[in-house]
């Protein structure tokens, strides 16, 4: 007779030769009876003042209720951008010690640069997972190179490798709402109906995270839950249902300059900020309200029109979680926050754009020629994005935006609730945290210690702190030192009330940047710059941000607008790798990071066999109604259309395709004045030519599909518009080195995808 503790898993039972001579033993199960239930939702480009109980006129009734029955804080900072954030938030160390300096698409060959959070960083579902809970994410994702998010992987760095049970959403930095780029766990999926049926991606996203906790409470209801509920607003594209776009007319017509007044004094009323704060000029670049022409106005009023209608619908969202976790006796046991990423968003420019693509690629926006289009705005027919003086409003009282450091791209909303919990329900707290302290604060409030390994790797240390203690005492003060900001370029210190920042202009040398000095404690909104009264203070801190920065992996400083050349897609092994294509359809959807780079010309051969009768389909589809490109079979003939926000060149051929075997050929060569010459060929015969004015650097946020077209490129067919016969292989040959306005395009597009 053998007996117990077996070297190999641990058998602490009795084996002898026969079951009757033998002890069975079960290891202990980790769930702790009672313990509580975690929902973080993250928001994307929501600034300081975007929800009503932080001064917005924006209606957010669930979060207002929240913030009414729970704590409002007013010190809570972020990155400037969504992956950094994000990465701090899941596992509580500063981002460039984790391989986020900027987004998930970059890897710049630098440690603080990967795009992928290494296994000695635990995420907090990995820790909670170990620990007995069901781990949920549901909607925007942006933790792992984008390259990487295909059918092919590798797969490491999707949620449900980084401890997450189930997944349910998408891995870009955005989607469209309409006709959204989904994953389910480890595939890609389309949208279960129709924007024209009432599709919207928050809905689906919502409905999906709601059904895992329904699922684990119907089965197991015992077992606590982690569910992270990354949704996509209020990132461009800024997009919701007629009925909330209908809600939202002309209730912004009194302009930036009033409205920005209005939501400061109610920010003051609510103690949001103290009664001395100061309201910030406006940015520069940004005009005053009353200069702006009739069509300036009228634009700019329907995007931030567009903007409120997909926050409160989001809101909306929320409030049906809320009341989900309520109907299965859950709510009282969860600990619940909301919070943004980074500030409101500078991507939109001065005007605002009908579509933000028109930013990455350098085309000002034509505002006269938009207003003609005012009520695609918010629809699936748009990709807008708010102007520079909208989104201040949103950041008020602060300076600034979304990628800088000073107040208007860190300092964001945060609202915490968890029934019976708290010691004053309802006041508002003023602590400095950071998104880093999150996960520290959630495994102090549940009574879980930071784990020193994970899955067997050894972890570094947390760098958050805990702010649970200001759950009891508004007096309470996290037990933090120093905080470093970098994004880009830009950088800060926060350092015992005071913070120093600098504004950094791309190209120029760091030691040129002008430091700026601000006492927090009594100048909220950054406006009193003592660097001249405070010298010796500046100087310090300015060496302890030299000092954090060694510290945490921030050096090199990388400021460099090329950077997207430096992405993980170009690593080889990976799908973008490669100036030559081949697929072999069927194949499962392709996202933007891996589709060919088609911006210096491209070839594209099609070998397929034509079906008898109606052949009409999609042959290639990449991107949607606003931008993208398409080749197809409509009314019998091949076609080829190429969408610059809705600028559509289009060819089709002299003769129909007859049933059978073909080489379909399409041919997009560049010319020096930035446009292409263009033939569709089919057996090596011409059957359409054109001039293609202007080619895009950037085409689409939307990858590619072949042999249909989930989301249409052209109004010459409707989606998914499957191809009937069958596709062989489809070849992509590209140009060469990238250009310089594709570089800049790459890095502008990147940058603002969070």
């Amino acid at each position: 007779m053998t007996s117990g503790n077996s070297e190999r898993d641990g058998f602490q039972g009795v084996i002898g030769r026969s079951v009757q001579e033998s002890q069975p033993w079960w290891p202990p199960s980790p769930i702790r009876p009672g313990a509580p239930n975690v929902v973080i939702v993250v928001l994307d480009d929501s600034g300081f003042s975007h929800f009503g109980c932080y001064g917005s006129a924006i209606e957010t009734p669930n979060i207002d209720r929240l913030a009414a029955k729970g704590l409002k804080y007013t010190g809570f900072h972020t990155t400037a951008l969504c992956s950094p954030t994000r990465a701090c938030l899941l596992t509580g160390r500063n981002h460039h010690a984790v391989g986020m300096r900027a987004v998930s698409n970059f890897d710049t060959g630098f440690p603080n640069m990967r795009g992928a959070i290494p296994k000695s960083a635990a995420t907090l579902p990995e820790i909670l997972r170990e620990q007995g809970y069901a781990t949920f994410a549901a909607g925007k994702w942006h933790l792992a190179p984008m390259a990487e998010c295909t059918a092919a992987g590798p797969f490491a760095n999707w949620p449900l490798q980084r401890g997450f049970d189930r997944f349910y959403g998408f891995l870009q930095g955005e989607t469209d709402q309409f006709h959204p780029e989904l994953t389910y766990d480890n595939h890609h999926i389309d949208p279960p109906y129709t924007p024209e049926e009432g599709y919207h991606v928050s809905e689906d996203i919502t409905d999906h995270a709601a059904g895992f906790v329904r699922d684990l409470v119907s089965l197991v209801p015992e077992r606590p839950f982690f569910l992270y509920l990354a949704v996509g607003a209020t990132h461009s594209p800024h997009q919701a249902p007629q009925a909330w776009l209908d809600k939202y007319r002309g209730r912004f017509d009194d302009g930036w300059d009033i409205e920005r007044a209005r939501w400061f004094e109610k920010q003051k009323a609510l103690g949001v900020v103290p009664p001395d704060t100061q309201l910030s000029a406006r940015n520069p670049g940004v005009k005053a309200w009353d200069e702006l022409s009739t069509n300036e106005k009228k634009f700019a009023a329907r995007l931030q029109e567009a903007f409120a209608a997909m926050l409160d619908h989001t809101d909306h969202q929320i409030g049906r979680l809320i009341a989900e976790l309520e109907r299965l006796g859950k709510w009282d046991n969860t600990l619940f926050l909301v919070m943004s990423d980074n500030g409101a968003s500078q991507e939109g420019g001065a005007t605002g754009v009908m579509d933000e693509m028109k930013w990455f690629n350098g085309i000002p926006e034509n505002v006269d020629q938009a207003v003609a289009r005012l009520d695609d705005i918010g629809g699936p027919a748009s990709h807008s994005n708010i102007p520079w003086g909208w989104a201040q409003v949103g950041n008020t009282p602060l300076r600034w935006y979304k990628q800088n450091t000073h107040g208007g791209g860190i300092r964001d909303p945060l609202v915490v609730h968890w029934p019976g919990k708290l010691a004053s329900p309802g006041e508002t707290r003023t602590q400095f945290c950071h998104a880093i302290d999150v996960a520290p604060t959630i495994l102090d409030a549940i009574g879980l210690a930071a784990p020193q390994t994970v899955g067997g790797v050894p972890q570094t240390p947390l760098h958050g702190t805990s702010f649970a203690a200001s759950f009891q005492s508004p007096e309470a003060r996290p037990d933090r030192g120093a905080q470093y900001f970098e994004m880009g370029g830009h950088r800060g210190l926060y350092l015992d009330g005071w913070k120093a920042v600098t504004r950094h202009t791309s190209g120029t040398p760091f030691d040129d940047d002008v430091w700026e000095l601000y006492n927090l404690d009594a100048d909220f909104s950054e406006t009193n710059d003592l660097a001249k009264q405070e010298p010796e203070r500046l100087k310090a801190m300015v060496e302890r941000w030299w000092q954090e920065a060694e510290t945490h992996g921030v050096l090199p400083l990388d400021d460099r607008p090329g950077a997207a050349l430096f992405r993980a897609s170009m690593r080889q092994g990976l799908p973008s790798s490669r100036r030559r294509f081949v697929y072999r359809p069927p194949i499962t959807h392709v996202v933007a990071d891996a589709c060919p780079p088609v911006a210096r010309g491209w070839r594209t051969v099609i070998t397929l066999d034509h079906p008898e009768g109606s052949g009409d389909g999609a042959l290639v589809a990449r991107g949607n109604i606003n931008s993208g490109y398409v080749i197809y079979v409509g009314d019998g003939r091949l076609q080829f259309d190429f969408n610059a926000f809705h600028d559509h060149t289009h060819l089709t051929a002299d003769q129909p395709l007859t049933p059978g075997p073909h080489e379909v050929e399409l041919s997009v060569t560049r010319d020096e004045a930035g446009g292409a010459d263009i033939t569709l060929s089919v057996d090596g015969a011409q059957v359409a030519a054109g001039r293609l004015p202007r080619m895009l650097y950037m085409l689409s946020s939307t990858g590619m599909d072949l042999g249909r077209s989930p989301a249409p490129v052209c109004h010459g067919y409707a989606a998914p518009f499957a191809y009937p016969g069958v596709i062989d292989t489809v070849v992509f040959e590209v140009g060469g080195a990238p250009m310089g306005g594709e570089v800049r395009a790459q890095a502008r597009a990147e940058s603002a995808r969070q």
